[in-house]
Parts: structure tokens; sequence; C-alpha cells
């Protein structure tokens, strides 16, 4: 049963679940062939290779072991997915809360502060410079690299 509970076993099974959710959501695609591939080729290939891996590591480590998960501490988890879930309500309408899009750059900030207080240490500083890092990299990327049609702040820009 201690293998079971290993890091490298989990990681396995890990790797062999986002394998299948890959398969699962690019089922529709379709594949190809190595000559003229379609656009589920690629998905379903780094699927395949990630089920591989997932097995082989799974699979090492029932027979060598290895070091044993400690149990999971909930804050941080927490706090980390409610970040997440209130990132996705102010990035886009549409959601729970359809009326309250704010963009970008709120949603950014609300995902930071939130994830933040699942830490035992908490620095406004590092939290406000995190902020900052993580709204112009995404402001390059996504609105300047990949011209997405992303508000940063709604009816702003």
């Amino acid at each position: 049963m201690s293998r079971l509970l290993s890091k490298d076993f989990l990681s396995g099974v890990m790797f062999i679940a986002f394998g299948l959710t890959a398969l699962w959501f690019g089922r529709h695609l379709q594949m190809g062939t190595t000559v003229r591939m379609g656009p589920g080729y690629v998905p379903h290939m780094l699927a395949y290779i990630m089920l591989g891996l997932g097995f082989i590591i799974a699979v090492v480590a029932l027979y060598v072991g290895g070091e044993r998960v400690e149990a999971p501490k909930w804050k941080p988890i927490t706090m980390v997915t409610i970040g997440i879930v209130a990132f996705a309500l102010l990035l886009e309408p549409g959601g729970l809360i359809p009326f309250v899009p704010t963009g970008l750059f709120p949603a950014l900030v609300a995902l930071v502060l939130i994830a933040s207080f699942g830490g035992d240490e908490f620095k406004i500083v590092e939290v406000i410079g995190n902020i900052v890092v993580l709204t112009i990299l995404c402001i390059l990327v996504f609105k300047v690299g990949l011209q997405m049609n992303i508000a940063v702040l709604d009816g702003v820009w």
C-alpha cells in the first residue's frame, strides 16, 4: 500500500489522467496522417506520450518504491482554487455571474491576492510585484503578441 502512495506512483497516475483527458477533449479532431497532419495529430501524439511516460513512471514506482506523500495542507489548495474561480468569473462574461466581467487586470489582481492568502507568509510588496509582473506579461503575450480580444479593463482598454 505504501508504494501506491509514493510521489512517483501518484505522478505517473497524474500523467495518465492528463493524457486520457487530452484524448477525451480531442476525440472530435481529425488525426490525419504523418504526411498530412490534421488538427488532432499533435494533441493526440502528445497525449500518447504522456500516457506512455505515466505508465512507465507508475510501473517503476511500483517496483522501486519512493518517497511517501505527506498529508495535503488544505489552506493553500483551497485558496488557489478560490482564486482560479474568481479569475474565471471576473475575466469573461457568460460564467456563473455574467454581469460581472471586469477584464484581465482585475481578474489577475483577484487571482494573485486570493491565492497568496494560502501561504504562511503574506508580504504585500511581493504580492503587488507578482500582480504587476503577471499583468505586464499577460498583456504582452495575449493582447500584443497573440492579438487576442481580451479587455484589460472592461470598457477602458
